[in-house]
């Protein structure tokens, strides 16, 4: 990947529906190699989709939380069924395996804290392999969704 491909990305990233003309122009190319470099990072996995920004409130999911996870066992089987389990629950937004403890960090949105604790009483806690769970309710968001920054550091 070199620095026109990084630009690319940081554009993309900020503008996800501009035109390829005005991509190309921004970052100095003409129409046809751009198109051929964003191809290619489509590709190649650097860019795996696109997609609106959307507010959760508006849909009526206001309140966030993040549930810490122990699971009882960490076997494969235990592991694996856990992970597909949380993918099928449409309000975990995020789900990461940590390592130590706890075992995953999920970010969760609901309507409002009823809401909430019927899905932790009724889906969360009975997801396989589940020892524990402690939840975090998330006050105020300060950044989200940023870009990933082009250039490591």
């Amino acid at each position: 990947m070199d620095d026109l491909d990084r630009e690319i990305l940081a554009v993309l990233q900020e503008e996800g529906r501009i035109s390829l003309t005005d991509l190309a122009s921004r970052v100095g190319l003409t129409l046809s190699p751009t198109h051929r470099r964003v191809r290619d990072l489509e590709r190649g996995g650097a860019i795996l989709g696109y997609r609106a920004v959307i507010d959760p409130v508006p849909l009526g999911l206001g309140f966030e939380a993040l549930v810490f996870v122990t699971m009882r066992q960490e076997d494969r089987e235990t592991l694996m069924a856990f992970e597909a389990a949380v993918r099928d629950v449409p309000n975990v937004l995020q789900a990461q395996r940590l390592f130590g403890d706890p075992d995953y960090l999920l970010r969760v949105r609901t309507a409002d804290l009823d809401a909430y604790a019927q899905l932790e009483d009724d889906v969360l806690s009975t997801l396989p392999g589940v020892q524990r769970l402690n939840s975090t309710l998330v006050m105020k968001n300060l950044v989200t969704d940023r870009p990933y920054p082009t250039r490591p550091r």
